[in-house]
């Protein structure tokens, strides 16, 4: 079946978001007592939602819900005011959605980062392209690795899941895309390993955006 549709993830994928996220997190850290991660080990922390990032950064021991909560209040208000001081477009990421365009797919992003953030950036950092759909988390809407977020997506777009490839950098985007029957294709320029993506069930992996093209040509 010929691929009519593309559902990107935005952070790790088509926005290299890593430093402003980093920056926020260590500076509430800091300003609390607790210590600081390096920019890398967000790596690991981002891809499961603010609770998840939240969590993983701060110490063990010191975790309860009020902390949690809280420090989920102070992240949010502090990333809406930064979340834009370096995050780009991955390279190529312009011409990749120019072509697409031009193939006639449609696009839409499916992320948990929250729906304010979400939709901020794809305005803000990809003015220039139509997306059908663009989804990010929602109190009433399960995150990745559920597909249902997806599957308002191609709802929307009335679509099959066989129409449709998955695109992401982690595990949880794999995840996706095989419960929601797409072609799950991982990126290498984003977060997470090789290894990480194709344990979680990537069908392809790509090392540069402009390859994508080549899945559906």
């Amino acid at each position: 079946m010929k691929f009519k549709a593309i559902c990107f993830d935005l952070d790790g994928t088509l926005l290299n978001s890593l430093a402003d996220i980093a920056n926020c997190t260590n500076e509430l850290l800091l300003k609390r007592g607790f210590p600081t991660h390096n920019i890398n080990n967000f790596r690991y922390f981002v891809g499961n939602g603010v609770k998840n990032l939240i969590t993983l950064s701060l110490p063990k021991e010191a975790i309860n819900k009020k902390l949690i909560k809280e420090f989920q209040k102070d992240f949010e208000d502090k990333y809406r005011d930064n979340w834009y001081k370096t995050t780009i477009p991955y390279e190529d990421i312009p011409e990749l959605l120019d072509e697409l365009i031009n193939l006639d797919i449609k696009l839409s992003i499916l992320s948990n980062k929250p729906q304010e953030f979400t939709s901020l950036a794809v305005k803000r950092l990809l003015p220039n392209w139509q997306f059908e759909a663009v989804l990010g988390q929602l109190e009433d809407i399960p995150k990745k690795p559920s597909p249902e977020g997806f599957l308002i997506i191609k709802n929307q777009l009335q679509l099959s899941s066989k129409e449709f490839i998955f695109v992401g950098d982690t595990g949880t985007d794999m995840k996706t895309a095989v419960a929601a029957g797409c072609y799950p294709v991982g990126v290498l320029w984003g977060f997470r390993s090789e290894e990480e993506l194709k344990d979680n069930g990537a069908r392809k992996i790509i090392s540069k955006p402009l390859e994508l093209l080549e899945i559906i040509n």
